[in-house]
């Protein structure tokens, strides 16, 4: 189970990271868009080869439209898909400085206790994110510019908190095995590097 979910949690960190980028590009057209506009309204407005400023504005050339709407729907779902990859790699910052000093059958308390709150608050995110999604979906509101239904974030981004709430149960799980057991059955910190 632990390599199936290692494999979901990096394929969906790499849409994440493809999403990411392409939400750069795309704020990055956006800001040139933006300066081009003004420099050829400065042209028509200071009478320097007007002709060619209203020419470019007419052929198009300036901020996108809807721009806003999709970084905010993309940015959500780029969060959404890096927080299973960093809960099963145990990848989330931590300080370490009093856990060190304490016996190993310590730290497994404190493991077991960090990870079931873990899963328990990714649980809460998607069961609250998933409600949200029914409501926006049912209301049918969207996007003001692009008149993209709202629920289409919702959506994208549910797929990475309930594999999120999923990971999270499974190691939580786990660490209490370990608990009881008294034996490790994961790495630690599963690679992670503080």
């Amino acid at each position: 189970m632990y390599r199936t979910l290692l494999f979901l949690s990096r394929l969906l960190a790499i849409l994440g990271g493809l999403m990411l980028s392409v939400l750069v590009l795309l704020t990055v057209f956006n800001v040139v868009m933006r300066a081009a506009d003004r420099v050829f309204f400065w042209m028509i407005d200071t009478g320097t080869m007007a002709g060619l400023g209203q020419w470019m504005i007419d052929a198009g050339v300036g901020p996108m439209l809807g721009t806003f709407e999709l970084i905010e729907a993309g940015i959500a779902f780029v969060i959404f898909s890096f927080i299973p990859i960093c809960q099963i790699t145990g990848g989330h910052a931590s300080v370490d400085i009093f856990t060190s000093q304490m016996s190993d059958g310590a730290n497994r308390v404190l493991r077991a206790v960090t990870e079931l709150i873990f899963a328990a608050v990714l649980i809460l995110i998607a069961t609250q994110l998933y409600g949200g999604l029914l409501t926006k979906f049912n209301s049918g509101q969207t996007t003001l510019e692009l008149q993209m239904p709202v629920w289409y974030s919702y959506a994208i981004s549910l797929v990475g908190a309930v594999l999120a709430a999923i990971v999270a149960a499974y190691i939580s799980v786990v660490r209490i095995v370990e608990l009881v057991t008294r034996r490790a059955i994961l790495p630690p910190d599963l690679g992670a590097e503080h």
